[in-house]
């Protein structure tokens, strides 16, 4: 097992009226604050006077961004540095899901160079050295933004979607209260359960040798999405069901599962390129994709893995042959994706062309080979696409 750094330095007020503490902590870092958030559904709930008020009652003086979008645009991270610079801004304050989370985080970079914040994406790959404090009020469980350094920013320009982490734009404060999800719609909710299990997935299957511990808590975390995920969507307002997805949102991707792995993701890269090109949800082109991805790379080297996968998360009998084994666990998680929670399960149900699957592919691993749980060339990619049809 590879040594590891652990530092998650995010604080997190976690539960029902948790709010109270966000102007005290806002003042921590100045008077001038950021207000950012998407479509006005927090004004519609009652969210965005809560915020307001707590903003005033410190007496801060805010700036709004409003309007960023689901797949957030490279357009709504420059405005945001504009206002962060034009207005002196002290510290940002995202109000939504992972799209507002990830686009502000960007902003709170940019707003300490003097090169425009594409920059950070595009091929200079140029530094984050330096960002403006992030503090986050989560609406929607899923990518896990509030908890770590991370962000995926698309450009319609270049039909790119590149995602980066980078240790200055971590949160400081995040606050996760689940009743700020009961609004959430079914379908949301459902395509939020298969960014969480994407986000386990990608690290849990990996042939290094496991921490053992790790295992079983990524275990314990995908039996939570798979049980609380369908309370969730027939009881919107089951409070114990959206704190469940909310906290295992946070711990599926904030590092700890990592354990001194180094491998690659491979279904993330593969459907940035989807969302780049046709603006889908994230969770439901990740859903599309995985159950396939997995068939694909199912051979004898990798087939353990299945198996552990299968008999540990969904009960699969562990006396059966290994193959037996690993194929019903594809059948498991293809069941819980388009069956439980209802999800489209073709690419031709939500409109994406083959003839766009070559420059997807090659897009998705860089010219070069993805080097994931299992290594994926650029016709490997296509012929997982394929499968998607």
């Amino acid at each position: 097992m590879n040594s590891f750094i652990y530092d998650i330095p995010v604080k997190v007020y976690f539960g029902e009226n948790q709010l109270q503490h966000l102007g005290k902590e806002l003042s921590k870092f100045g008077k001038r604050v950021l207000l950012t958030y998407g479509g006005g559904s927090i004004k519609k709930t009652g969210l965005y006077d809560t915020v307001m008020s707590e903003i005033e009652k410190n007496g801060l003086e805010v700036f709004e961004l409003s309007g960023i979008e689901p797949n957030p645009r490279i357009e709504s991270v420059r405005k945001g540095v504009r206002i962060c610079k034009d207005e002196k801004i002290d510290v940002l304050l995202a109000v939504g899901g992972g799209s507002t989370l990830d686009a502000t985080k960007f902003m709170a970079a940019g707003a300490c160079v003097e090169h425009d914040p594409w920059e950070f994406l595009s091929e200079n790959w140029a530094p984050i050295e330096k960002a403006l404090p992030v503090i986050t009020v989560l609406t929607l469980a899923a990518t896990g933004s509030e908890m770590d350094a991370g962000g995926v920013i698309s450009n319609p320009e270049t039909q790119d979607k590149i995602g980066r982490l980078a240790p200055p734009m971590l949160p400081k404060v995040s606050f996760l209260d689940p009743t700020l999800t009961y609004t959430v719609s079914p379908y949301q909710t459902a395509c939020g359960a298969a960014d969480m299990m994407s986000h386990i997935m990608e690290v849990y299957f990996n042939m290094e040798q496991d921490l053992y511990m790790l295992d079983c808590f990524m275990e314990g975390m995908m039996r939570t999405i798979i049980k609380y995920a369908p309370i969730a969507m027939r009881e919107p307002k089951n409070y114990e069901a959206r704190a469940n997805l909310m906290w295992t949102s946070s711990w599926a991707i904030n590092g700890f599962v990592n354990g001194g792995k180094r491998q690659a993701w491979s279904c993330h890269p593969m459907e940035h390129e989807l969302s780049a090109i046709y603006d889908i949800t994230h969770g439901l082109g990740l859903a599309i994709l995985t159950p396939r991805w997995m068939e694909y790379c199912l051979d004898e080297s990798t087939v353990s893995k299945y198996v552990q996968f299968g008999v540990n998360v969904f009960g699969i009998d562990e006396r059966q042959e290994p193959m037996v084994i690993a194929r019903q666990s594809i059948e498991k998680l293809s069941e819980f994706l388009f069956g439980t929670l209802g999800l489209k399960r073709t690419f031709t149900e939500v409109g994406i062309r083959a003839e766009d699957f070559p420059v997807m592919a090659r897009k998705a691993c860089g010219n070069g080979v993805l080097p994931g749980f299992k290594p994926l060339a650029q016709e490997d990619i296509e012929r997982i696409f394929e499968m998607c049809q």
